[in-house]
């Protein structure tokens, strides 16, 4: 479990975890802005998940992976818990929160690490299977049952990043392209018939709300309440203009204060507003390099399972920064998802950490041959 002699600490990414800190004090920092006592938060966030990034980093992945179905159990039973009376904490009419006295836990976003950790042993264990069709129906009933708890709280956007996790990670693990075709052949039509009937006021898969955004988005201006929060969004992240309200040299009033949810779904747009134009392009920046470093990694792991948490949590980083930015710019529907290192919340703070303990993790184990 704690074996040190396996670990070469020269490897260790240290580029990696200063890049993180940065992102995050960033975010703290605009977080304090629009929502002080949030921001103190985020603080106890940071320091809870660098302890928790250091333990996993020195925790043999390989260990941890031992337990995948105790893992995977134990994300159900999370998932069940914000629908328990008593336990659950309901907010803004979902289900998503367990009461922890200290703080509200999202099961959501912890679910997205142990599938990662759990889908990456076992397309290793079937390394030698990806070519059959059983590979492919088993690991996507798994993936379907906690997208479906997921999707009862309801949180369409925690499903969305599943589904893309999943896909890439089945495509890094080596999936035949004599399945891989069929798969396409079927999957996009049905995807195309599948968004064409969520339009409709018949369907039943989308809460109201749900179907209404995604309307909004193709037909903005006959659902002028549905994107308001876009348009605003756009509009104060357009006033900080080159170099933001920061270094206007003047006292400025932050209008992206009054925006809902500025702290965590709409943080770029504070981002725009305050850091301006040049801030923002270095944030993304920044989020770019944390994702391309976590490829890297994969790319130089010294075996299938390192290579595949890796890769799974790049892509995870990569759907969520795309999804995020694309909401605040009105160039996707509008969802919930947070921009990582940025936005503010506890659960997804340290959930994002622990997924740069196992970056760490892997990047540290000794060479050996790739399984």
């Amino acid at each position: 479990m704690f074996d040190f002699k396996q670990y070469d600490f020269k490897r260790m990414n240290y580029s990696l975890v200063v890049l993180v800190l940065i992102l995050v004090s960033i975010g703290t920092y605009l977080i304090r802005l629009v929502e002080p006592a949030d921001g103190k938060k985020q603080i106890m966030g940071l320091v809870l998940g660098f302890m928790a990034m250091c333990f996993v980093a020195l925790v043999d992945y390989h260990f941890v992976c031992r337990f995948i179905w105790l893992i995977y159990l134990a994300n159900l039973v999370l998932l069940v818990l914000v629908f328990i009376p008593g336990i659950a904490h309901p907010q803004f009419g979902t289900n998503r929160w367990i009461n922890l006295v200290a703080f509200d836990l999202q099961p959501s976003e912890v679910c997205k690490i142990m599938m990662i950790v759990v889908l990456a042993q076992f397309f290793t264990d079937r390394k030698e299977k990806m070519d059959r069709i059983s590979t492919v129906l088993i690991s996507a009933v798994m993936i379907m049952i906690p997208i479906a708890m997921v999707m009862k709280q309801p949180d369409l956007s925690s499903s969305m990043v599943l589904v893309f996790t999943f896909a890439i990670m089945i495509y890094a693990a080596g999936l035949s392209y004599k399945l891989i075709v069929p798969i396409l052949a079927l999957g996009i039509p049905s995807a195309i018939a599948l968004f064409w009937y969520i339009q409709q006021p018949y369907q039943k898969i989308l809460d109201n709300y749900q179907r209404g955004r995604i309307l909004a988005f193709k037909f903005p201006d006959q659902y002028p309440a549905e994107v308001w929060q876009q348009k605003i969004s756009i509009e104060y992240m357009g006033s900080g203009r080159l170099y933001g309200k920061l270094f206007s040299g003047q006292s400025v009033e932050l209008k992206s204060k009054s925006l809902p949810v500025s702290e965590s779904d709409f943080i770029f747009s504070v981002v725009g507003e305050q850091l301006g134009f040049i801030g923002a392009c270095v944030v993304i920046g920044l989020l770019a390099i944390v994702i391309f470093k976590c490829l890297a990694v994969a790319r130089t792991a010294r075996d299938r399972t390192g290579m595949l948490i890796a890769t799974g949590i790049s892509a995870m980083f990569m759907f969520q920064v795309f999804a995020n930015i694309g909401v605040a710019t009105l160039m996707l529907p509008n969802t919930g998802l947070p921009l990582p290192f940025i936005s503010y919340g506890l659960s997804s703070l340290v959930s994002y950490m622990i997924g740069i303990g196992f970056i760490l993790n892997v990047s540290l184990q000794r060479k050996n041959m790739r399984g």
